[in-house]
């Protein structure tokens, strides 16, 4: 079960989605984690709602916060405000108008959104809102369909000369290890999933893999198991790099 993150020490799992929580004057993004629910950063609106320059603003300054995220290949975002207000459903549409790359379905770096109702301002309202079934269903939602593109992606490019496909560790971490400290020419996605990273005997090789790949700007993602994704990741022994080069 998610918790939020109120001392030192907790082990926070690996990255799941963005929760970003709308209030009126201002907005809290969160970082999902397996285990752990995070707070990232607090965003003001410099005016008033009726403002347009200022809400253009103040959805770009939200856009431009997680966009380190997006780059990491976290692509699963939740987006909340209280009840009776058309906060969240806004932003979603600044996202259509002005960030449409985000949304379109050819693009397979696209974002998966989910739109939910209640607050997530502070620690004990974050804390009440993981617990409820809405949220659980919309990170199973959002993260399924974000998973479901990045094996879209790999098949579309399996039978391409581009390709280079690893699904053995060792090729995968020499690979990894061998990479120029910002990364190759290419576009790499390391793709695991949890059963794999729970099962396996050497866990503090993978998560030093799983770092050093975040560092080298590797889109990293671990995938459930039991989901369609997680099952055509599953027949390559449960993890995966795919690299498509630059031509």
């Amino acid at each position: 079960m998610l918790r939020v993150k109120r001392r030192l020490g907790y082990k926070r799992g690996y990255p799941v989605a963005l929760l970003v929580g709308f209030e009126a004057d201002h907005a809290v993004l969160w970082q999902v984690f397996s285990n752990v629910v995070k707070p990232h950063v607090t965003l003001r609106l410099d005016g008033q709602r009726t403002d347009e320059a200022a809400l253009y603003n103040f959805h770009e300054a939200i856009i431009n916060a997680f966009r380190p995220a997006l780059g990491e290949g976290v692509r699963s975002i939740i987006v909340t405000a209280p009840a009776r207000t058309t906060y969240a459903a806004d932003f979603l549409a600044h996202v259509r108008r002005h960030h449409s790359y985000l949304t379109q379905t050819k693009n397979p770096n696209r974002a998966t959104f989910a739109m939910m109702t209640g607050s997530a301002d502070n620690l004990d309202n974050v804390a009440e809102l993981v617990k409820t079934k809405e949220f659980h269903e919309a990170i199973a939602e959002t993260t399924s369909e974000e998973a479901d593109n990045i094996v879209e992606a790999l098949d579309k490019h399996l039978s391409e000369n581009n390709t280079e496909v690893l699904f053995t560790l060792r090729e995968i971490e020499d690979r990894i290890y061998s990479m120029e400290k910002h990364g190759s020419l290419g576009k790499e996605h390391l793709m695991l999933t949890d059963a794999y990273l729970a099962n396996s005997r050497e866990k503090n090789r993978i998560h030093r893999l799983l770092q050093i790949a975040k560092n080298k700007r590797v889109q990293t993602r671990i995938i459930k198991e039991e989901t369609p994704a997680g099952k055509r990741i599953s027949q390559f022994g449960g993890i995966i790099l795919f690299s498509v080069r630059t031509k």
